[in-house]
């Protein structure tokens, strides 16, 4: 049970991080660490949407564990409406607040890769054995990273990667984020398929720590695999830069590494020191991680809609914290209270045993 307590521990830091980097006061105030990299590299903001799939990928071990990893049609339809159900509701969430023409809509985002890559990764966990899963991993990073080079020194840019080109091919620019007044979605298709590997070494770095039944070397394990994938990933961005909009190779090794990091510290801190209470608050969060995110999605984005005097109840929000702290520390109150905000809900679902899967 415990090593089942550090990893929901693992996806409520998860989701508490991505509800944070997500809604600060302004954007024009924020602090360094909870912004993404302008291009190349990462900081501490580029890690959270990596965990998320490394932890979708540890649920995915015990989810199939139960029917222990049967694949027949009744479970491949399953994951299909997962996957289907998660594309929804991100498509669903890029058209609130309403005000958006159906030809500018945004197609991907959040959500939709998780979708897309939960059909991927889920149907062939159960087609490949934990061999073939390392081999396939190893065939689409080495394969995307020679994709992403093909087309010479551009393939890196924000403008000339291809990457872009092919989601203006299938997408249409109308359809795209926009960064720095380009057509570019840092969540577009091809860049999906290396996230499907994020979720893939999630599931496979689980099945390997249920199999290991001494705490300690639980521990030690992980931090030999993160720190060496960490320094992996450190030395592939010398000739393929850790970059998140494209979701390089170098990126996913990189990220991966410092899940495992996070995770030996909540092994350590729950299996071996018994310091449960301190990480309950995340155990709270962890339980229902996917539909508070949607729900603090909808609720924040909702302040915008409402109008204050001659700006938005988002706006007027972030004003009152500035009453009593300078901008940027305002702006981080402001998403602190909402992380404070939503832990409260999902308290009361944990109080009531609600647990809503998405």
């Amino acid at each position: 049970m415990t090593r089942y307590l550090a990893l929901d521990a693992f996806r409520g830091i998860t989701i508490a991080l991505m509800i944070l980097v997500n809604t600060p006061g302004t954007w024009g105030h924020v602090y360094a660490p909870l912004l993404h990299a302008d291009w190349h590299g990462a900081t501490p903001t580029d890690l959270v949407f990596p965990f998320f799939l490394f932890i979708i990928g540890s649920a995915m071990f015990f989810s199939f564990k139960k029917s222990d990893f049967t694949a027949n049609s009744e479970q491949f339809l399953k994951i299909l409406k997962r996957g289907f159900i998660m594309f929804f509701i991100g498509f669903m969430l890029n058209v609130i607040p309403f005000d958006t023409p159906l030809e500018d809509l945004r197609i991907m985002g959040v959500l939709q890769r998780i979708g897309i890559a939960y059909v991927i990764a889920a149907s062939l966990v159960l087609l490949l054995n934990r061999r073939g899963i390392f081999i396939f991993s190893g065939v689409i990073l080495l394969a995307y990273w020679g994709l992403l080079v093909s087309v010479g020194e551009a393939g890196l840019t924000l403008e000339g990667n291809i990457i872009r080109q092919f989601d203006l091919a299938i997408l249409g620019a109308n359809h795209m984020y926009t960064m720095r007044d380009v057509s570019f979605d840092p969540e577009g298709l091809l860049s999906t398929i290396p996230a499907v590997v994020n979720m893939w070494l999630g599931f496979e770095l689980t099945r390997y720590l249920t199999s290991i039944k001494e705490k300690k070397s639980s521990v030690i394990k992980l931090i030999i695999i993160g720190s060496l994938a960490i320094g992996l990933g450190a030395l592939w961005h010398l000739v393929l830069p850790i970059n998140k909009p494209l979701w390089t190779s170098s990126y996913v090794i990189y990220t991966t590494g410092f899940a495992c990091l996070l995770l030996a510290i909540f092994i350590w801190l729950i299996d071996i020191k018994g310091h449960e209470k301190l990480v309950s608050p995340l155990l709270v969060y962890g339980t229902n991680p996917l539909f508070v995110y949607v729900l603090s999605f909808v609720f924040v984005t909702t302040y915008l809609i409402i109008p204050v005097g001659d700006s938005s109840l988002y706006r007027w929000l972030y004003e009152q914290y500035k009453l009593f702290a300078e901008p940027t520390l305002a702006s981080f109150l402001f998403a602190l209270s909402h992380v404070i905000l939503f832990w409260f809900v999902s308290l009361k679902l944990y109080q009531h045993k609600i647990f809503i899967k998405i």
